[in-house]
């Protein structure tokens, strides 16, 4: 089978290189792909926003499944457009997609279903909002209804941020994506992410992991789109996915079932862990980056099969081996994110850092050129590596991200210390 991977981030990386493994690929293709896909994969210069030259692109080439990673294309509709061509695809329609695509929809359906999540408002109108703030406990969450690539959620912690936040959002400093925003209810706990496969349907659990969205150590900083990941998340027990299951994911594919937009794809449900049990953040209709690097590293069974499976609508026949293992990813960015950032800078060493066979790069933003491998975006390289403990694992990556030549460029020193914390305890 041919397969053509939509995306050119860590996160389509590290699943252009579980397909890779697949011994029913016959070749794989990715648009636009990036420096490191490049390496197992042909990397095609398709606008994926032209859904029209996806599909002529998906018949020339005789493709048999196409793999939508990043979350615009499928809320603007890919899916749906390659569907209505005949060509297989994973993810969800785009009134599915709504999920990720709206803040304000995902908060409706669970008010509607009794799905636990902070209490909320929805605003238009910066007045309306501000009265609404003054009622509200501080800290406060302000948030984008769209989508803003992990940039448009502010934790305000006293009355005049948040006021200045709703401000910028309806001023549009987000774009579009800032036409509405949401007040929400700060929770307390611990965030993890929760992956699921969903075949419209049923739902399979993936492996769990927790991710570092904030730019400096300790958790401090603005939001990211992610500056690294563990899995498995040890906050999530047996006990927590079951009530995730339960209370949050099967009600929420019940609910788009009934509503006649059954979803196909992966489920990323962003929790907190608080006092009275799991809550819904916000969900995800993709894979989750750099979350998806480390489940990719602990999947030990075929991904293939399993993504076919959740399109084909036959997951009960899927059965998901993960490794006993922890993985642990460093992301690497280029310094001033995520601000403003310098491209082009090159970067060296990687084959020798990679030397570990329990550590594997995935790169983010990067391009060859002229034969040299450069950094082209905010969020860089994925060093990512496996270890009997996250302790050991964290240790092994650190190592690798150490022997990279790339002065442009810095990380977080602490990902996985929750985890790390709890191990030694």
């Amino acid at each position: 089978m041919n397969v053509l991977i939509i995306g050119s981030g860590g996160r389509e990386h590290s699943l252009s290189w579980a397909i890779a493994k697949s011994p029913l690929l016959s070749k794989l293709y990715c648009a636009p792909g990036n420096g490191g896909m490049s390496q197992i994969a042909e990397c095609v210069a398709l606008d994926v926003d032209n859904h029209q030259a996806v599909i002529e692109f998906a018949r020339t080439n005789a493709i048999g499944f196409v793999i939508i990673g990043p979350e615009a294309p499928l809320v603007n509709g890919l899916a749906d457009a390659l569907k209505d061509s005949g060509i297989k695809a994973f993810g969800p329609s785009a009134k599915a997609a709504q999920l990720e695509g709206s803040k304000g929809f995902t908060k409706d359906l669970c008010s509607a279903h009794n799905i636990p999540t902070a209490a909320y408002g929805r605003f238009t109108e910066a007045g309306a909002a501000k009265t609404f703030l003054r009622d509200q406990k501080i800290p406060i969450v302000i948030k984008a209804d769209g989508l803003a690539a992990g940039k448009g959620v502010i934790i305000a912690e006293n009355l005049q941020q948040a006021e200045m936040a709703i401000d910028d959002i309806l001023s549009g400093q987000f774009g579009a994506a800032g036409s509405e925003l949401i007040i929400e209810e700060f929770l307390f706990g611990e965030e993890a992410s929760f992956f699921a496969l969903v075949d419209g349907d049923h739902a399979v659990v993936m492996a769990t992991a927790q991710d570092h969205k904030r730019v400096g150590d300790g958790d401090v900083g603005l939001n990211t789109g992610g500056m690294g990941a563990y899995s498995p998340a040890p906050v999530m027990v047996r006990e927590l996915c079951d009530q995730t299951m339960e209370k949050i994911i099967n009600p929420t594919v019940r609910a788009l079932k009934e509503a006649g937009t059954p979803f196909h794809g992966v489920l990323y449900a962003g929790l907190m862990i608080t006092d009275e049990g799991p809550k819904l953040i916000e969900y995800n209709v993709r894979f989750g980056d750099p979350e998806c690097q480390v489940l990719m590293m602990r999947l030990t069974s075929d991904l293939l099969p399993a993504l076919l499976a959740t399109a084909d609508g036959n997951l009960p026949k899927i059965d998901l081996e993960w490794s006993n293992e922890a993985a642990l990813c460093v992301v690497m960015a280029a310094k001033g994110y995520p601000g403003p950032y310098e491209k082009g800078s090159p970067i060296k060493n990687l084959d020798q850092s990679a030397e570990d066979p329990k550590v594997t790069i995935f790169h983010a933003g990067t391009e060859k050129k002229d034969g040299v491998l450069v950094a082209n975006g905010g969020r860089v390289l994925n060093v990512t590596a496996k270890g009997a403990s996250v302790k050991e694992a964290q240790l092994r990556a650190y190592e690798a991200v150490d022997k990279i030549d790339w002065p442009q460029g810095f990380c977080r020193r602490d990902i996985g210390w929750r985890a790390v914390v709890r191990e030694r305890s």
